[in-house]
């Protein structure tokens, strides 16, 4: 019984939420550990459904870049990184597509479809979704990674009408047809700028950004980021995806949360608990405000 009642609880604890978010559009990007590890794969599809039966519109930008690393080896493909950004030439770039839009994203597609849901996997090349030029950077050429010029976001409004959930991979294409690799978290935020998201969620291998005691910090303000980012407080791998954050919020996004993909079930626990998890990057400290219907303390 106290096991029944427990469960009420939670279902209790989430009203507000579901509340709150049916009806809205939460972008989630899906990298990490959490596409590897198989009993995360399976969580992730299963919050993903889950948020769709409750009326929300989840839209998937995923990553793969362990994936494309194993297929280079296998082929015996040499790769380079420079600014943690692979160097994409010809070569590398069919590779990228054919992993990136093949098992990669029909993994995503299947696994929510064995959970209940329907998804399409699409790449930013599908209906010019992500228009893209070269990145340019001083450190050198980069070949064809791209930067987000313009997103058509027409196909992901169809999907969502006709009751699919949109599962992208992020490529993206210029008017002349060419591939450009494109970062995922980067892609995500542009996405979810292009469709007003009321929620961006970037998954991660860390629990969020830390202190320098390497303490979970659960709000984080835009001014504070890019304030540490400037120091080296902020550093490494999670200096674009902060970035990315601050671009998304400066779009329009409502809300964007840094969250540990290595959670299961990470996605529910963001979205339909009063603490979440992970950090939540703000505009300023009264933004990350309580839920209607939600105690505040």
């Amino acid at each position: 019984m106290d096991e029944l009642i427990a469960k009420a609880k939670v279902l209790l604890e989430a009203l507000p939420y579901i509340r709150r978010f049916a009806g809205r559009t939460v972008v989630i990007k899906y990298g990490g550990n959490a596409m590897i590890d198989d009993e995360l794969k399976l969580s992730f599809a299963h919050d993903i459904v889950l948020l769709n039966s409750l009326g929300l519109h989840p839209v998937i930008v995923h990553g793969g870049g362990p994936q494309i690393g194993d297929m280079l080896r296998r082929l015996g493909i040499e790769t380079q990184f420079i600014r943690g950004q692979r160097v994409t030439d010809d070569a590398t770039m069919e590779v990228v597509e054919m992993v990136l839009g093949g098992p990669v994203n029909k993994e995503i597609v299947t696994n929510i479809e064995r959970h209940g849901g329907t998804a399409v996997g699409i790449s930013g090349k599908d209906g010019n979704l992500l228009i893209a030029s070269k990145l340019e950077i001083a450190e050198g050429d980069l070949g064809r990674v791209g930067k987000v010029e313009e997103v058509n976001p027409q196909v992901i409004e169809r999907l969502r009408e006709s009751g699919f959930i949109p599962v992208i991979a992020p490529i993206g294409v210029d008017a002349d047809g060419n591939g450009f690799n494109i970062n995922a978290d980067l892609a995500a935020s542009k996405i979810a700028q292009a469709l007003k998201a009321d929620k961006l969620m970037l998954l991660t291998d860390v629990e969020g950004i830390l202190d320098t005691d390497g303490n979970l910090r659960s709000v984080v303000t835009a001014r504070q980021a890019r304030s540490e980012i400037g120091k080296g407080i902020i550093e490494g791998g999670m200096v674009p995806k902060v970035e990315c954050a601050i671009d998304a919020l400066t779009g329009g996004v409502g809300q964007v949360h840094i969250i540990d993909g290595r959670v299961s079930h990470a996605v529910l626990l963001e979205i339909f608990t009063r603490t979440g998890i992970g950090t939540e990057v703000v505009h300023k400290k009264a933004d990350a405000g309580s839920v209607e219907g939600e105690p505040d303390g």
